[in-house]
This record gives structure tokens, sequence and C-alpha cells, in this order.
């Protein structure tokens, strides 16, 4: 059966998705997790297809009312064979740097499925994203479209933007990735972008066709964009009125994915306040989705180096770090963690990691990083651990691997796709010399 049509069993229709536990013993769709670290090694980010090409389908399905250009968000996870899966089943690709639009075009991405977005792009980026062709500059600033508007005249060519607005409603998530309100540096204030867009209506190598709002992330209610869409629509209206010919909605992405519990809402609850608000704008709707896609997609792979008490705490001390999984030091985020065979009297993560869990010992999950800040989780309850015990941290496919590091001259991880009962390399381990290849081959 194709990857695409397949779907987690009802028991497993959770933040699981094709990961589970099968006689005690964490699995990636066929394929135990214990057989892919004793071949390619900890830590190790490990992919599920079936759930990656799940996601993407319900998106697909959920909007396919008004068919939608869906723009798998690089940011989230650049892998190229992940991106190149995500071409192969009808995405179009997001980026926000050179280098992104670079792996886009790499993955099998042209220019007419790509959208740039990013609030600091470079004349030679500006400059790269108008000879590859990209379908829409997210513009966010007025030195912006007129820095654009110098490089498409030199080039000859008119480049075709969305501007993005901020806004401007209530905190909606953690303040680091919260990006509609007011003070952040993200998008064009609502109150002036009128003003400014007036200015532009006969730029002679800019052409102002489309609207872009993308409301933060994660996000676990409908509301902020049943809003953002109120808006959008008052202002397109008047965007139009000016003269500019508006085509496109940009909804962005920011939609939740499930840390904790099933928190997050199906695609199906926000195409439900987006689509008519697309239809009665008589738009074409553009989505930048990342972290609903890959987030739940993908785990991280760890082995218990040592325990210890110090200071009246039980230390977890394992062999991935801040720089492998930096969201946890960097966002206060929470991810579930659990042994890949847990001892006697275990079975699967439980649903509320608040309760009380017989027999679990509270620990802090750190790893060999020379930080206090080094931790996966602080204050969790897990079955007891021993030097050798591999640790599985979920739902770590989204901002885990992009945004590793090489801190403490660590070597970066190796990373792992999962097919039904096959599995391969997409992304071998760093060796140390690759850690000092760029400083000595100059």
């Amino acid at each position: 059966m194709s990857a695409l049509v397949r779907s987690p069993s009802a028991r497993n229709n959770s933040f699981m998705d094709f990961f589970r536990y099968r006689d005690r013993t964490l699995h990636c769709e066929d394929v135990p997790i214990a057989l892919l670290a004793e071949r390619y090694g900890t830590p190790l980010y490990v992919y599920s297809q079936a759930t990656l090409l799940h996601h993407l389908q319900q998106i697909q399905s959920a909007f396919a009312a008004v068919e939608p250009i869906i723009c798998y968000s690089i940011k989230t996870n650049a892998n190229l064979h992940i991106a190149r899966l995500m071409a192969k089943h009808g995405a179009g690709f997001d980026v926000t740097s050179g280098g992104e639009l670079y792996r886009a075009l790499q993955a099998g991405g042209t220019g007419p499925n790509i959208v740039f977005a990013g609030v600091g792009k470079t004349d030679a980026e500006l400059n790269y994203g108008l000879e590859t062709g990209v379908f829409l500059f997210n513009v966010e600033s007025e030195g912006e479209l007129l820095a654009l508007g110098e490089v498409a005249r030199r080039l000859g060519k008119i480049a075709p933007v969305a501007l993005r607005v901020n806004p401007d409603l209530p905190p909606k998530t953690h303040h680091k990735t919260d990006t509609s309100v007011k003070g952040v540096k993200f998008g064009l204030d609502i109150d002036t972008v009128l003003e400014f867009a007036g200015k532009v209506v006969d730029h002679p190598a800019v052409r102002i066709v489309g609207l872009h709002m993308h409301l933060g992330s994660p996000i676990l209610s409908v509301e902020p964009y049943r809003q953002g869409v109120e808006k959008g629509l008052a202002l397109i209206e008047k965007l139009r009125a000016q003269g500019h010919k508006i085509a496109y909605l940009n909804m962005g992405g920011g939609w939740g994915i499930h840390y904790r519990k099933q928190e997050a809402l199906p695609a199906s609850a926000f195409a439900q306040v987006i689509v008519p608000g697309v239809k009665k704008a008589n738009c074409k709707l553009v989505l930048e989705p990342g972290r609903f896609i890959v987030g739940n997609a993908g785990l991280l792979v760890s082995r218990v180096i040592y325990v210890k008490d110090s200071g009246g705490k039980h230390f977890v001390i394992q062999d991935a770090a801040m720089n492998d999984l930096i969201r946890p030091t960097l966002y206060d985020s929470f991810h579930r963690i659990w042994p890949v065979a847990p001892a006697a009297g275990f079975a699967a993560p439980p649903e509320d990691y608040e309760a009380d869990i017989a027999g679990a010992v509270r620990c802090d999950v750190v790893g060999p990083v020379c930080e206090s800040g080094d931790y996966l989780a602080k204050e969790r309850r897990l079955p007891p651990l021993e030097r050798g015990d591999l640790l599985a941290t979920f739902s770590a496919g989204a901002y885990g691997m992009a945004m590793a590091s090489n801190y403490n001259s660590r070597l970066r991880a190796a990373e792992v796709m999962v097919d039904g009962s096959q599995h391969r390399l997409i992304r071998r381990r760093e060796t140390y010399e690759d850690l000092v290849r760029p400083e000595v081959e100059v």
C-alpha cells in the first residue's frame, strides 16, 4: 500500500503517529529503534516517511476545495531527502535565505512553486530569487521593496510581491515565536501599510499581487486565523481600491503539533476558518506548513552515558545535547521522553506526564555540553534508567536537526528515514575531519 494513503491505527492516531511500542519496544513503522541505534549510532534522528506523507495529505485534503499552493517550510527541517519527498508528493517550498533557495532547487523545486520569505534578504539573495524566477517575494519593509525594485530593474524583470503584514493580534504562543504582535521585527505595520502601498501602485519593477500573514508558531487555536482572515479581507479590498491586483492570500503556517498530549488541532479545523475567507476574497490560497508536517514525524534517539545523584537531584546524562536539540533550552519547550525499551512494569509513554507514575524516578535529562542550560527535560518522571539504555525524545522532527550546531566541537547527528520495513541513511554522522575542513581547506 502506498505510504501516502496509510494512516495510523485508531489506537496510535495521536502524537506518536507511526512510532509505536510493540512488545514494550519502540518501533518506527516496522523497524525497531534499537536496531537503528545499533546500526547508525547515537545521537540519531529517525524520521517516519509514512508520518510525513500522512500529515501532508491531511493538509491537501482539508484545503482541497480551494486547491491551495502548499509550500513546505524548509527552515523546519532542511534535509534534502525530506524536501524531495515533499516535492514528489505535490508540495512547493517556502524559503527564508539564499541557502534555503538553493536547497529547494536541489530538491526538485522550481521558481514557480517557491515563495521567498525573510525579513532581511540581501541584494545577492534578491538577485538569486529573481534569476530563478521565484513565484512570490514576501516583502516585509519599504526598504526591502525598494531594494527589490532596483535589483529587478537592473535585471530587466518585474518582481511579484506579497506584502507581509503584521495584523497586531493578541499574544498566541511563546514570545520568541509570536510574529504578529506589535514590536516584533516581522512584517509591515497594519496601521501604515496602506500609506506605503499607495506610493508604489505604479512602480515599474514590482507588482504587488498578494497579501501575506504569518501569525507565529505553534498555534493551538483557530481564533488567530479567524481574526487574521477578517483583517486580511478588509485590507485586500483597500489594496485593490488603490489599484493593486491582489490575487494571492498567504496565511503562512504555524499550526501546532502534539508535544505534550493530543493538544493539536487537525488541518481541517484551520481550513474551516481559512477557506471561506479565501473564497470571499476571490484569491488563490498559499500555505507555508512545516512543523505540522515534519514535527511529529521525527524523534531523537540517545543513549544513557551515566546516571548520578547530586544536590538532591537525579541526573540522567545521555549523549544528545543542546547542540542536537536546542528547543528546550531556547524556548523552554516540552518534548515527551521515554525509554526505547522501558523497564519491566512500564509500557508506552503516558498521556499525562504530570500524573504520578508508579515506580518512576524524577530526574533531569541532560547532555554532555559544558553548559548548565544543556538539558532535554527537567523534573521529568521516567522509568529507572541505567548506563547504555536508549531514550527517545519525541516530536523532534521540526527545528531539531535544522537548528543543530557543532558547539563544544560536537559532531552533528546522523539522520535516517524509515519506510515500512526499510531504512536508509539520509545524512551521515559528521567526523572530526568535518569539523575543521572549512578552516584548513583555504
